[in-house]
């Protein structure tokens, strides 16, 4: 390929040593075979990748933690994929509070990094997901009620436009786009480089709970839970899991930045429910708590291929609505990572009014997310075509649906994925990609 720009940083075009490990990732079902992977290793070669991608018309993506949970977000097949995981930089800065962190890093790693300097940063439920792609689509976690989502801690970024260009962003400069940024999705407007967070101070001490049930106890436990934990202290975070019915059990894992006796006073209604099978209750540091809650979860040997799909709920399921879990949990392939998680709101999240940022859905009592699994390519259609009939059930019981976990079922998702914010997303995206460089298959066009 001839271009005037030359490709700089760490390249591995098809067929090179490297080039299969570059491709894989924590998803199989999207692996994809890009023409080249240009890990950047600083933003002149995030700049050189895109307008060789012009010059020499492939699409491209960036790619942040190979945590993509559809297909072709973060590689396409012939394409570019600037990939930034190599950029790995955090500065902490105790005096003013704030954080900048380059784009490569894992969330685990920035979390781990600050909680041994005494400081608190939001995470999700896992440590190996990319600092870059999280933060973009909102970023929502266990301690989001306490500290807010990711993207509402974000006071500054470094991104490279379509045209090559450094820009930066904050509240006085390109304020358009550092409203976009705060939940506007990843790769649409250009490819982030840095960004610049304020933190606070972690507690000495935080209480960190996993409540186990059977399965079969999934119902009462779901029914309690999701009345009481949208309403529980805010200082209390807590991610419901239930798993398919052959194999799977219900757990409740999450954290009290507060005191065991105060935690267990909390969990109190929880706990009574039906007969938990394993109780674990503890006061640890800090630290240890992370540890607890972001079991490792490597990218590369992931076996099963996923399709999600996700939305808010803004009051309890009723019985209907419970019915179509259990059909999908009974259909979904057992011994698998399949089933349904939920996530408590409020508090931070929701004294945001919707359109201060580009998140638009803060008024919810719960997120919901529910997923298939498979290991043969052959089971790969009826795995996905149950998720989406399990959205056509719970549509009356849902709203929205969260961009980091896309489902491509959805048309029309620009509404979906940022509400009443979309007509103004595009707006921004017509100021900072004109020509729509940065696209995808549900990506915001241009205004």
């Amino acid at each position: 390929m001839k271009s005037r720009t030359k490709l700089t940083g760490r390249v591995i075009f098809k067929g090179d040593p490297g080039y299969a490990e570059a491709r894989k990732n924590w998803d199989p079902h999207t692996d994809r075979f890009p023409k080249v992977f240009v890990f950047a290793q600083c933003a002149k070669d995030v700049s050189n990748a895109i307008k060789w991608a012009r010059e020499n018309k492939v699409p491209l993506r960036p790619r942040s933690g190979r945590h993509a949970l559809e297909n072709n977000l973060s590689q396409v097949n012939g394409g570019i994929v600037i990939d930034v995981s190599d950029m790995k930089r955090i500065a902490l800065n105790k005096k003013s509070g704030t954080v900048v962190v380059e784009t490569g890093n894992s969330v685990g790693r920035i979390v781990k990094s600050l909680a041994r300097q005494g400081y608190i940063a939001p995470f999700g439920d896992s440590p190996s997901v990319g600092i870059g792609g999280i933060t973009l689509g909102g970023g929502i976690g266990p301690v989001q009620r306490t500290t807010g989502l990711m993207s509402d801690n974000l006071l500054e970024l470094e991104m490279v436009d379509a045209k090559g260009r450094v820009i930066h962003a904050g509240k006085k400069r390109n304020a358009d786009l550092l409203w976009a940024s705060k939940g506007g999705g990843g790769g649409n407007f250009g490819v982030y480089t840095k960004y610049k967070f304020k933190v606070m101070r972690a507690p000495a001490t935080v209480t960190v709970f996993r409540i186990v049930w059977p399965w079969s106890q999934f119902e009462k436990v779901l029914k309690v839970w999701q009345r009481w934990a949208p309403s529980v202290n805010s200082k209390l975070g807590s991610e419901l899991s239930i798993g398919p019915k052959v194999g799977g059990n219900v757990t409740m894992l999450g954290l009290y930045l507060g005191s065991k006796d105060e935690a267990l006073r909390l969990l109190a209604p929880i706990i009574k429910v039906g007969t938990p099978t394993q109780k674990t209750v503890r006061l640890l540091s800090y630290t240890k708590a992370l540890n607890f809650l972001l079991a490792p979860d490597p990218v590369l040997t992931q076996r099963f291929s996923n399709q999600f799909s996700s939305g808010f709920g803004r009051r309890p399921f009723n019985n209907k609505a419970i019915k179509a879990m259990r059909e999908f949990l009974e259909k979904a392939e057992g011994n698998t990572t399949a089933g349904f998680f939920f996530l408590n709101w409020g508090g931070a999240v929701s004294r945001i009014s919707p359109t201060s940022t580009a998140f638009y859905w803060r008024d919810a009592k719960f997120y919901v997310e529910w997923n298939s699994s498979w290991i043969k390519p052959s089971h790969a259609a009826r795995n996905i075509s149950l998720v989406r009939q399990t959205r056509r059930k719970l549509q009356p019981y849902i709203v929205g649906s969260y961009i980091n976990v896309p489902d491509q079922g959805i048309k029309n998702s620009g509404p979906v994925y940022y509400g009443k914010n979309y007509a103004r997303l595009r707006k921004v995206k017509a100021k900072y990609d004109p020509n729509n460089v940065f696209r995808n298959p549900q990506s915001i066009p241009p205004a």
